[in-house]
């Protein structure tokens, strides 16, 4: 959007100006879409004589009825040819009118659209068997009067019996130059609804019931055809845009042409035109010159200008040439330098480089040996295409101070390919232990799609990672379960599946030479037997008729199936969670669940009678919640290295498919049953299940209780923020008696929310009164929290970043709609741009805005209303 200054030229030579704002179509990526509203005039039937000579034509549509089924094609043209296929409207049975009433949404965004664009329209009717005949067609131009994109309802004429063209100087224009009273009236609802008229109720009422007489009145007399078109309307006028080509600056003149036109001879030809531009960024004004005098510019587009200048190649070289690695060796910045080390170690990830930078960082390459945040950002200044530069910077790695483990993620990213900055990458993680490698596996399994690995060879000479992680899963039964499955779903992948493939076979191949393999493949090989047959008990249960009560007595009964492969089985490891072995599902704890996709709530048991309870769903990705539930494992992890336990309750998630997986189950009621309950008062819900009268308790509650639920609730609003979580109601918030407050079903992350104006978190007034209110100590200690939390996951905001850097070539779904935007949608919401004390601040403004927030009270209550009428 662009703010705009306009002054219009009076007689008196002075200007009147105003602000308005606008928005142009090269920054508007949506299709265009254009509703067919409806057909009205009278049509001629075929006379006696044409019918006599044509027999076959009393069979077509307008002989048959007044109001045949007539459909509508819409193509988009531009400098005489088509732009799109074409796009018809949907069969509809016209009885007294005709009135389509349908959007159609075309093949092309509006970024992409020429000024030229028009829309081609053409009305169809049925002549005979397979043959169709125009009614008529009518070409209108999307771009009006200085470029802006036409809005609202239009009244385009329609050119009868002749099929519509997209020529410049087409022969079915939609507009006619007429001053009939309907027209005039016609205009004046159209400025009505544009606001440009006072509206007046009581006088608008009457006005409108005359027009609606004399539309009806003039349309009955009137032979010709009229469509009523609609176009979306914006919240700012659109105009056209194109894409920007930025080309060098030259001081000099061009062709023996000026570069810019004399002042004085601009300024005249503006005032000739009655109309000047200033546009307004920044605080800088320039002169936007009207076409004649744009005409004296000569453009000359350099093609060469991404191609790498042969010049600077020869100078990189010689300032990096190795005969300075002697003198670049003891090398020492001063204090300025220095500096500006520092600030390029202090980047984000996702910053790219200058070629100073690059240069800067190249020559004190020795001296940030030192520092290990130094590594990936002098890899970064490398050029991989020059094989002296990469001996260079091959033969430092071995002498550069340890990295990180989020730096070695880094370099497991498509960034990266030589095999021996990967090598040292995975020669770091190899110092990680089992339980941090687990929290990272998900991403290294993903970072195996950066591998060079052929179809043929051995793994080992293909990738040092697909065989460190081979190794680490033999000597780990519980790692080699989740790599294992996680192998599984990617295999289904039809790009990568066959890669996935090999690494899977060479895993299970591995397993098989140490001692106790043989059963460790057989248990892989049941593991996937269990999940085959939950698959196909879940798709029974959705394909039965009953009543979901039904439903859950004939599941019980499958289960309860003494020859049946659920009431007992040899005990094996879980894939959800392997550290339980199960060997049983318990009938009469399992059931269906009242959703759409009928998920199945089943309970295993252990040898030691122990239930683990767990939703098993089909029809769903849920690769996506699995992610989620990850990176909060992760930050879990990370607070409380910190000592800081935010009563956090990561349930676990395993997809065993693209379209089945896992959940555990966690005894719990949400949030709005709760409320609906207890006459929306959470501390009823508390009080009933852990009461503390004593002087010890708080509110007459349990003291610890109400320290996981003040823990919890911060916990989850900063990661929720921090993710993007979209699509938060009161239905997928649950509490557990205990205290645990936590979020379920992550369908929308990284800002994407089904329902507008969302507000940053979820928080609403019923979790503050259950803390005792906004001016309440447990408020308070609540929203310190949340600045602690917020703080510290922002120091770990680059391990965060690089865990997402490896997912966006996963099928994610919501990764998968901006996969070049994803890591910086994260970025985003850490603010890293500021210091801690302005992040604070900012996240005081966050919390003070999710309070206050209205509109998300309302679409609560929206919700609650659509769940109580879907019951």
């Amino acid at each position: 959007m662009m703010k705009v200054r306009a002054s219009t030229l009076l007689q008196s030579d002075l200007f009147t100006v105003m602000d308005y704002s606008f928005c142009l179509t090269r920054d508007l990526d949506i299709p265009v879409s254009v509703r067919i509203s409806s057909l009205e005039g009278t049509r001629t039937k075929k006379s006696f004589t044409e019918l006599l000579d044509n027999p076959e034509l009393k069979f077509a549509g307008l002989q048959v009825s007044d109001h045949s089924d007539l459909y509508v094609t819409v193509q988009l043209y531009a400098d005489n040819k088509p732009l799109t296929v074409s796009v018809r409207t949907s069969y509809k049975a016209f009885k007294q009118q005709w009135r389509w009433n349908e959007w159609l949404v075309l093949p092309i965004k509006y970024r992409d659209l020429p000024a030229s664009a028009q829309l081609v329209i053409t009305i169809w009717d049925i002549e005979k068997p397979r043959k169709t005949v125009p009614v008529g067609g009518t070409t209108f131009r999307l771009f009006g009067e200085y470029l802006t994109m036409r809005k609202g309802k239009h009244k385009l004429y329609v050119w009868p019996g002749i099929e519509a063209d997209g020529k410049n100087d087409t022969s079915t224009p939609s507009k006619l130059k007429t001053t009939s009273e309907l027209d005039r009236l016609e205009r004046l609802v159209k400025k009505h609804d544009a606001g440009d008229i006072q509206p007046v109720d009581w006088l608008d009422a009457l006005a409108f019931r005359q027009i609606e007489k004399i539309h009806k009145e003039e349309t009955e007399k009137s032979h010709d055809l009229h469509l009523y078109i609609d176009f979306p309307k914006f919240d700012f006028p659109l105009v056209y845009g194109e894409m920007e080509c930025i080309l060098p600056e030259s001081t000099g003149s061009m062709i023996g042409q000026p570069l810019t036109p004399q002042p004085n001879a601009a300024i005249a030809n503006a005032m000739s035109q009655q109309i000047n531009f200033a546009i307004d960024e920044d605080n800088i004004t320039t002169a936007q010159y009207p076409p004649t005098a744009i005409s004296q510019f000569n453009i000359i587009l350099d093609h060469e200008i991404h191609r790498e200048n042969p010049v600077e190649a020869k100078h990189r070289r010689l300032v990096r040439s190795h005969r300075n690695g002697p003198l670049d060796r003891d090398l020492k910045p001063n204090p300025k330098i220095r500096d500006e080390l520092n600030s390029i170690l202090s980047y984000p990830s996702t910053k790219t480089l200058t070629a100073e930078e690059k240069d800067l960082a190249w020559k004190f390459r020795f001296y940030l040996t030192r520092d290990k945040r130094a590594l990936t950002k002098f890899l970064k200044c490398v050029v991989w295409t020059d094989p002296t530069e990469v001996r260079q910077a091959v033969d430092l790695l071995p002498l550069w101070a340890d990295i990180d483990v989020d730096d070695a993620l880094e370099l497991l990213g498509k960034d990266f390919a030589n095999r021996h900055v990967r090598a040292y990458a995975v020669g770091q993680l190899r110092k990680a232990d089992d339980d941090d490698l687990l929290l990272y596996l998900l991403q290294l399994v993903q970072a195996l799609k950066f591998e060079r690995i052929t179809d043929n060879g051995p793994i080992s000479y293909d990738s040092s990672l697909a065989q460190f992680l081979i190794d680490r899963a033999i000597r780990n039964p519980i790692l080699g379960n989740y790599f294992h499955w996680y192998l599984m779903v990617e295999c289904e992948d039809k790009v990568v599946g066959r890669m996935y493939a090999k690494v899977a076979y060479h895993y299970l191949t591995a397993i098989l030479e140490v001692p106790g393999g043989h059963r460790r493949r057989d248990i892989l090989r049941r593991q996937g037997e269990l999940i085959q047959r939950l698959s196909d008990l879940s798709k029974d249960v959705r394909a039965m008729k009953d009543t979901r009560p039904k439903k859950v007595e004939k599941l019980r009964r499958m289960i309860a199936d003494a020859k049946g492969p659920l009431f007992s089985f040899t005990t094996l490891p879980f894939p959800l969670d392997p550290r339980y072995e199960v060997c049983k599902v318990i009938a009469e704890k399992s059931g269906v669940f009242n959703s759409n996709l009928q998920p199945l709530r089943l309970t295993f048991a252990t040898p030691e009678a122990i239930e683990y309870p767990i939703i098993f769903k089909t029809g769903d990705d849920l690769r996506q919640d699995q992610l989620v539930i990850q990176i909060i494992t992760l930050m879990d992890k990370l607070l409380q290295k910190e000592n800081l336990d935010l009563r956090l309750t990561p349930y676990k998630v395993l997809a065993t498919g693209p379209d089945h997986g896992l959940m555990q189950f966690v005894p719990s009621k949400s949030l709005a049953a709760v409320l609906n309950d207890h006459q929306n008062n959470v501390l009823s819900f508390f009080r009933q299940h852990h009461p503390d009268p004593g002087p010890d308790g708080i509110y007459g509650i349990d003291s610890q209780v109400m320290e996981t639920y003040i823990r919890s609730c911060a916990g989850y609003c900063v990661i929720t923020y921090l993710l993007g979580v979209g699509d938060r109601h009161l239905d997928n918030l649950l509490l557990s008696p205990d205290g645990f407050l936590f979020h379920v079903d992550f369908g929308f992350i990284l800002g994407r929310d089904p329902k507008p104006f969302p507000p940053p978190m979820k928080l609403c007034k019923e979790m503050i009164e259950a803390m005792g209110g906004a001016n309440s100590p447990h408020y308070a200690k609540f929203r310190q929290y949340c600045y602690t939390a917020f703080t510290t996951l922002r120091r770990n905001a680059n391990l965060i970043l690089n865990l997402f850097a490896l997912m966006v070539d996963a099928n994610i779904p919501d990764i998968k709609i901006e996969p070049d935007k994803a890591v910086f949608k994260v970025q985003e919401k850490f603010r890293l741009d500021l210091s801690e004390e302005a992040a604070i601040s900012y996240f005081q403004g966050l919390i003070a805005e999710s309070v206050n927030a209205l509109f998300p009270q309302i679409m609560e209550t929206v919700h609650k209303w659509a769940q109580y009428w879907r019951r």
